[in-house]
């Protein structure tokens, strides 16, 4: 279910232009990984992803010169167009929420959730992309071990001459790497070992399907009907470029609650669980 809804709600994210549609994108990203990671992991994501989105938001108007309404001209003579400005900014708030949506999958689709769902049909897919996920986490603690060892030997990577400072870093760095191929190695020798892709060969998992599976199940398909009727009827249709032209009828509004609650609904989903907990602890 979790892969599932990653994949409608980011595609939506890619498909559906309305500015209100990115926005809502935007805020069912940020509410969710505050949710999975607090407040102050967010803030810190928040920090790398603002540069990324405004980098984005002001390359397209440089270079992109369509659209009718002429705001200024550049140095180098091109138009700065009213249009291309708005499809910049439309531009970055998609960014950001698909990229948000990605930490979010991230957290969400661990190692062996990835290895459950393509473990008999893909295996050497699942194995590749569960160490994939998996190293990025490992890599940045192993090198910050790795630097504190080296600082407890006298070799601070943030002190001392420009010259030690880049020896140490490169050595550090030496270390780590040579780490991780012999890191991928083992695994690889381990999974052999243990008949990992063999045909006919048995795997445990926890996951079961239930009852709450088949209501989730439910609810996607229902909303993704919905929105889907919704767009080819026009209610999220929106246009930047000769001249920005969209709509803000009944049925787009409607339309844009449902995309809402769609994108709301891990958060939704986690206040009732934890609702439901506290009234459990207070019952006992």
């Amino acid at each position: 279910m979790n892969l599932l809804y990653f994949i409608l709600v980011i595609t939506c994210t890619m498909f559906l232009l309305h500015p209100v549609s990115l926005c809502v994108s935007l805020a069912g990203a940020i509410a969710y990984a505050a949710c999975l990671k607090g407040g102050k992991a967010l803030l810190h994501s928040l920090g790398y992803l603002l540069p990324v989105t405004l980098l984005a938001a002001v390359l397209n108007p440089v270079f992109s010169h369509e659209g009718a309404t002429v705001l200024a001209y550049l140095p180098s003579g091109n138009p700065l167009t009213l249009e291309s400005v708005a499809y910049g900014a439309a531009a970055a708030v998609m960014l950001a929420a698909i990229l948000l949506w990605f930490t979010c999958l991230s957290a969400v689709l661990t190692p062996d959730k990835l290895i459950f769902l393509f473990g008999r049909i893909l295996p050497a897919l699942s194995l590749l992309l569960s160490m994939t996920l998996r190293f990025v986490p490992r890599f940045l603690r192993q090198f910050r071990e790795v630097a504190e060892a080296q600082r407890g030997l006298g070799r601070d990577v943030s002190k001392g001459p420009l010259p030690q400072r880049l020896r140490t870093a490169v050595t550090i760095l030496s270390i780590v790497v040579t780490w991780a191929l012999e890191s991928s190695v083992e695994t690889a020798d381990s999974m052999k070992s243990r008949g990992y892709g063999l045909p006919g060969r048995t795997a445990f998992a926890l996951y079961r399907w239930e009852s709450r599976d088949t209501q989730a199940l439910c609810w996607l398909a229902a909303w993704s009907i919905f929105l889907a009727a919704g767009a080819a009827a026009g209610g999220l249709r929106w246009r930047y470029y000769p001249t920005i032209r969209g709509g803000g009828t009944w049925p787009g509004m409607v339309c844009q609650a449902a995309y809402l609650l769609l994108s709301m609904t891990p958060v939704l989903l986690n206040w009732k669980e934890g609702r439901q907990w506290r009234q459990s602890g207070c019952k006992m």
